[in-house]
């Protein structure tokens, strides 16, 4: 079981945004998709939630074509959290998690709904913010909100099957305490048995939590393995343009990326 990207290419005019990228996801796996801007990261996230047409290639979710699947068949089994997630009506914090059962209600919502919605907004340590509007609160807040939506759509996970969780740079707005907090999250729900892929541009960030890198480059996957064999000096110099030292810590969950100098070329 898993959610497959197989030798998928992206155009957009004369512009190919993807190259023969192929990529699963496993349950049980948090995958860090790292790389420059305009690498294509956020490109492959749409494609794997089935909202980006490929030009060529396919991608599976448990061995069907993803674009088999109802929408809300797949609903309870895939969710996004894209990077700005607009809504210009003033419902409570409470409400908009509610949305992440729309894909599970029958008449209305349940006991068993709310229960779930709370339990999510404790998860992203929200709770306190439940029966504000969503329109009153900050940034980094609305971010955590919206993690708590799609945590509640995928609740039961892996109750219902496998479950695939894709995070657009979940981290981008978020304080320090909160970073982690959201990928300690991401974490356990994979722990648990589903698959989550997240967008990170902090390097040491995805070194502490992903169990596989995939790292992208002008549309092409360039390396994917484990934090330890993808985070070398010549790697990040090539890719990002930076010269770094990369130091081992025993006993900790990923090395640790440390600038050594100015950039040394423009990224590929």
């Amino acid at each position: 079981m898993s959610l497959v990207a197989k030798d998928v290419d992206v155009r957009r005019g004369a512009r190919v945004t993807l190259r023969r990228v192929s990529l699963a996801l496993h349950p049980g796996e948090l995958v860090a998709v790292v790389g420059p801007n305009g690498a294509g990261k956020s490109t492959l996230l749409s494609v794997l939630a089935g909202e980006q047409a490929t030009s060529l290639g396919e991608v599976l979710m448990d061995g069907r074509p993803l674009a088999s699947w109802l929408p809300r068949e797949r609903a309870r089994r895939l969710a996004v959290l894209p990077q700005e997630a607009s809504l210009g009506f003033g419902f409570l914090a409470r409400e908009v998690v509610l949305l992440g059962r729309s894909p599970h209600l029958g008449g209305g919502t349940s006991g068993e709904d709310t229960r779930v919605a709370l339990a999510a907004l404790d998860a992203t340590g929200t709770r306190h913010l439940a029966e504000r509007s969503y329109l009153t609160l900050s940034g980094g807040e609305r971010q955590r909100v919206q993690l708590a939506r799609v945590l509640a759509q995928l609740w039961d996970a892996p109750a219902r099957g496998p479950c695939y969780l894709l995070l657009d740079e979940p981290t981008a707005s978020l304080d320090l305490a909160h970073q982690h907090l959201v990928l300690e999250e991401a974490l356990r729900f994979a722990q648990s048995g589903g698959s989550v892929l997240a967008i990170l541009h902090d390097l040491n960030l995805a070194a502490r939590y992903a169990h596989r890198l995939a790292v992208l480059a002008g549309g092409r996957l360039v390396a994917s393995g484990s934090p330890a064999e993808v985070l070398q000096p010549a790697l990040i110099a090539e890719t990002f343009g930076v010269r770094v030292e990369v130091l081992d810590r025993p006993g900790a969950p990923g090395p640790l990326v440390v600038p050594a100098a100015a950039a040394v070329r423009s990224p590929r």
